[in-house]
């Protein structure tokens, strides 16, 4: 035990020795001007106990410890940008315009992934990038297209590169900047009651690793990457601890991100020898122009709501009509655009009509409320929210994008409740709603014969003796059912009310076949 209490005793003071020491070789790696300033306090502290020795420090070794310990431009060296490539005796060839521009979003990733597609066999793919950022998700499907692409491609800063454009640019095989360009600034956001907030840690790290992967990819400083998405670390002059890195054009000429700013498009071509080729702007189909309409948050909660709503009207109302056509219309419209940009799959549109199945079977066959109907809200919910999210779930939930999609879902289904109870109170008071709603009118056995401009059709005699009659429901009426009135077993609608089945009912209404009940 002694032996083991000296050897605890050993370690301990081991760690008390070198930790100190590894903390410190780490603080000087996370920051080169501290580590210049300990060096050079290091190299002082050996002076003085060499003079305390009796022994005088020589100069040239106290000049020599400091060189070495302050390195030029803050530690930071960095090699000139690789100089364009130049494509000689190509004249017709085709080189293709790739335009970046305004907000990056999922319209957007699915128009580049076309593009880059239909551009495969060109000399050259130039993106001219002015954009502020936009969606991570649409912008990390574009970078991915990128980076699979074989044919070179360059990334024209013309004139902002920000946020999520740092992440399309640094994807380039080169980056080229116009005068006054400017790119970084990486970092997520997440907009809460109108305002930017940060993300949490998971998020940044995440992003973090993304723009440095996408950087080494292309042989370019991973540190300066990092630098543009998170502010705790600095990067020399041009991004002191606690700022974001973004670079301007001489600055990113300086760090070996870019060569001399080229002031045009055709400037560019002819320093890369393309003046004479064959020039193509890749367009924004009507596709992807209505796929980036579709997929905006609010058009995404609209569609919803009057999708679901239509099919919900269409399951309580006998036959199929109206609601029902505009309700799959709405749900084709939210898919279809969702699709496009490579949101939705067969996993969702699955999980959508697996619900759409339970619910039909809670509300036409299987009495009162149960697991079908949890089931199948449950899986509505869960297949709207994957379709409106692109990013993993970790990262989603991180962010606040899972979030974000989950609250258009819950809005949309409270929409939804609040329409049927508008619906069923207050549209047959229009004309336009009689084929939607059923108009019922209170009657009592012996009251006065209708109008004769009333439009009702004759009820057959073998019907019309319901009317008035009391009976009991022989299962739930939502709305419609069976009730028993007298020895026979009739097809009944509720008017405007769910009956339970072994209440009483009466008949107020005999409208051709259909028999109207209200509770006893």
């Amino acid at each position: 035990m002694n032996q083991i209490a000296r050897l605890a005793l050993l370690l301990s003071l081991a760690a008390c020795l070198f930790c100190p020491a590894k903390l410190r070789a780490e603080d000087a790696a996370a920051n080169p001007e501290d580590a210049v300033h300990a060096a050079a306090e290091q190299a002082d502290a050996s002076a003085e106990v060499q003079a305390e020795q009796g022994k005088e420090p020589k100069e040239k070794e106290v000049k020599d410890q400091r060189v070495k310990a302050e390195p030029e431009d803050s530690g930071l060296h960095f090699e000139p940008a690789p100089a364009l490539p130049k494509f000689e005796g190509l004249a017709g060839e085709r080189v293709v315009w790739i335009p970046i521009h305004d907000t990056i979003d999922l319209g957007l990733s699915a128009f580049v992934a076309r593009a880059l597609s239909e551009a495969s066999t060109a000399q050259a793919i130039l993106f001219d990038i002015d954009s502020l950022g936009g969606r991570i998700d649409a912008a990390i499907k574009i970078r991915d297209a990128i980076l699979a692409c074989k044919t070179p491609t360059f990334a024209y800063v013309n004139r902002r590169a920000i946020s999520a454009g740092a992440l399309i640019a640094l994807a380039s095989d080169h980056i080229i900047f116009a005068p006054g360009g400017s790119m970084g600034a990486a970092t997520p956001i997440q907009v809460k009651d109108g305002q930017a907030e940060a993300v949490g840690e998971k998020m940044v790290s995440y992003m973090r690793a993304e723009m440095r992967a996408t950087a080494e990819a292309k042989h370019r400083s991973g540190a300066m990457a990092e630098a543009m998405v998170d502010a705790d670390l600095a990067f020399g002059e041009w991004a002191p601890k606690g700022k974001l890195l973004t670079l301007s054009a001489d600055e990113a000429q300086k760090v070996g991100l870019t060569g001399a700013a080229i002031e045009t498009q055709a400037a560019l071509l002819q320093a890369l020898g393309l003046e004479h080729a064959q020039q193509e702007t890749m367009q924004v189909s009507w596709a992807e122009n209505i796929s980036r309409f579709l997929t905006d948050p609010t058009v995404s909660g609209i569609l919803m709501s009057l999708g679901m709503l239509g099919l919900v009207v269409e399951l309580w109302t006998p036959g199929f009509g109206l609601p029902g056509i505009a309700g799959l219309l709405c749900l084709a419209c939210f898919f279809g655009g969702h699709m496009i940009a490579s949101l939705a799959g067969f996993l969702e549109i699955g999980l959508f009509l697996i619900g759409v199945i339970l619910l039909a079977l809670e509300i036409l066959v299987i009495p009162g409320f149960g697991i079908a109907g949890v089931l199948g809200i449950a899986s509505l919910v869960v297949s709207l929210v994957l379709t409106m999210v692109g990013l993993p779930i970790d990262v989603a939930w991180e962010t606040g994008a899972l979030a974000s999609a989950f609250s258009t879902v819950l809005i949309s289904l409270v929409v939804v409740v609040i329409g049927m109870i508008f619906l069923i109170k207050k549209l047959p008071k229009f004309r336009l709603a009689k084929g939607l709603v059923l108009e019922t009118q209170l009657e009592t056995h012996g009251a006065e014969e209708k109008d004769q401009s009333n439009s009702f059709v004759a009820a057959p005699e073998e019907w019309s003796k319901w009317l008035g009659q009391t009976g009991v429901a022989v299962c739930d009426l939502r709305m419609a059912g069976k009730a028993r009135l007298g020895d026979s077993v009739v097809d009944v609608v509720s008017q405007d009310e769910y009956i339970q089945a072994g209440e009483a009912v009466r008949v107020v209404l005999v409208e051709g076949m259909r028999v109207v009940v209200v509770k006893a």
